[in-house]
């Protein structure tokens, strides 16, 4: 497989901001694990500001958007409010994924398709303020034809199920995953990945060629209590370097 492009690795801080809220106050900072990721090798870091504000803050943003000298992905939700602040800040890419206020964490793809309508004037703004933009979907034909009418130049594949399942389930997932990945590609769209991505599963995946970029989060802020950040990221990308060839 030699001769595939680099495999970008971008860094979810959410759960630094998770365990600072468990407590209040401002340790342990997630600008300071962004800049010691980035320090690290990530290419990017991915911050997502929820509705309730569980973990990241408003003023986690623009802490974010003036300390980081490599993009800042804002995971948002379709809403006027997530859409406000990313015109505000004009972040290097907003993700939008799809949010309910009881989830522990986001569970499932965007329905871009079946949001088609509400989507498309939010795409068509954040990309007329010069904010690249991701939908983030299941690896399905329905919802990457959706993002081929909205004009969304990336898409993000959910890997959840992917990551949960065993054996012959997970050969037909990283198979649609696969497939999926050529046809966002063939159709000009750069193909993402992310969500229970671990050092144990993430191989398949780096190895699919048109996937371009993983977003890892909570497995790597979890693995840092026990070896560091700066240690989990480098072997994440040394899994990810064997994988690519």
């Amino acid at each position: 497989m030699g001769g595939l492009p680099p495999l970008r690795l971008g860094v979810n801080i959410d759960h630094v901001a998770t365990i600072r809220n468990a407590r209040g106050g401002d340790h342990p900072d997630p600008v300071k694990a962004a800049l010691l990721a980035v320090d690290a090798g990530a290419d990017g870091i991915t911050a997502h500001l929820r509705e309730d504000r569980r973990h990241i803050r408003d003023e986690d943003i623009a802490s974010l958007m003036a300390a980081l000298t490599v993009p800042l992905n804002l995971e948002m939700a379709a809403t006027p409010e997530m859409l406000e602040i990313a015109l505000r800040h004009r972040p290097h890419a907003a993700c939008i994924v799809p949010e309910k206020r009881e989830e522990r964490t986001t569970e499932g793809g965007l329905d871009a398709a079946g949001q088609f309508d509400a989507l498309a004037p939010m795409v068509a703004a954040l990309a007329e303020a010069g904010v690249r933009v991701s939908l983030f979907i299941e690896p399905d034909t329905r919802q990457i034809d959706a993002a081929i009418r909205l004009k969304a130049p990336v898409v993000e594949f959910h890997t959840g199920r992917y990551a949960h399942v065993t054996g012959p389930e997970r050969a037909d997932e990283l198979r649609r995953i696969g497939e999926a990945a050529a046809l966002a590609a063939r159709n000009g769209i750069e193909p993402h990945a992310g969500h229970g991505l671990s050092f144990n599963n993430v191989g398949p995946i780096a190895a699919i060629p048109q996937i371009r970029e993983l977003n890892i989060g909570h497995f790597l802020i979890g693995e840092a209590i026990f070896t560091g950040l700066a240690d989990a990221i480098a072997t994440m990308r040394d899994h990810m370097t064997a994988a690519r060839g």
